[in-house]
């Protein structure tokens, strides 16, 4: 078995995982200007603790969290977390981007695939936990990504374009420059180092990376099951809020 990995079930879960939030949250800005976006409270959690809660609940031990935009606050509030245990990655100096980021915290994500996941993406999970599917899902033999994918007519708060199609195989195309597709990507995937080969260190996007992985026909979609939250506006928390409370009824 791979170093990095566990198996439950028969599932290959990966034991670490990256989560992304070194973001500026400048859509929420009037909502959130005391605070980072990945602390903004939805139903009385914040968003990073939502995140983090179901990388625990699927056996991952380790979490790498970058930090930039307000980084003390974030740092903070994590400081009382064991499970995963936080591994913080410090970008105060110099905003890496999306990909950038990542690549910095290899060295902590180990040889292996890791889950990567927006530290303000939330959804509500079908009968099985989305993360579980992703895991049970991914085939690193044919994979260097594998992205879960919400509906653009069903999720809440979302009213973009979309990012990609997918095919029946589960490959990825992306949208073109004027074009409308079903899927937007929800924020939470697996990826292999691989995906990041021969990306020097310093800010880079994970746009081209996808692009590159695209023509590499080694990116895949998985359809989330249940209900995806585009948590971008002050607005979206409202929407995020009554959804999440209807859930519980």
């Amino acid at each position: 078995m791979p170093d990095g990995f566990s198996t439950t079930s028969r599932i290959t879960i990966p034991r670490r995982a990256m989560v992304l939030a070194a973001g500026l949250g400048t859509r929420m800005r009037a909502h959130n200007g005391a605070i980072p976006k990945p602390l903004v409270t939805v139903g009385g959690r914040a968003l990073i603790d939502y995140v983090l809660d179901r990388l625990a609940a699927v056996g991952v031990e380790q979490a790498v969290v970058n930090v930039h935009h307000m980084a003390d606050q974030i740092e903070s509030h994590l400081a009382s977390r064991t499970r995963p245990a936080i591994i913080v990655s410090d970008e105060r100096e110099q905003l890496l981007d999306t990909g950038g980021g990542v690549i910095k915290a290899l060295p902590h994500l180990g040889p292996g695939p890791f889950f990567h996941i927006n530290s303000d993406t939330i959804w509500i999970d079908g009968v099985t936990p989305n993360l579980m599917r992703l895991a049970a899902a991914f085939d690193p033999a044919h994979m260097d990504g594998l992205l879960l994918m919400a509906s653009t007519v069903s999720s809440i708060g979302y009213s973009g374009r979309g990012d990609f199609s997918m095919a029946p195989d589960g490959r990825l195309a992306r949208r073109g420059e004027r074009g409308v597709v079903p899927f937007v990507y929800a924020g939470a995937a697996i990826l292999t180092p691989e995906f990041f080969a021969g990306i020097p260190p310093g800010p880079s996007s994970m746009s081209p990376l996808f692009n590159r992985a695209i023509e590499a026909e080694r990116l895949f979609g998985l359809r989330l099951e249940g209900t995806w939250m585009h948590v971008g506006t002050p607005e979206a928390v409202k929407a995020a809020e009554h959804a999440l409370a209807a859930s519980t009824m």
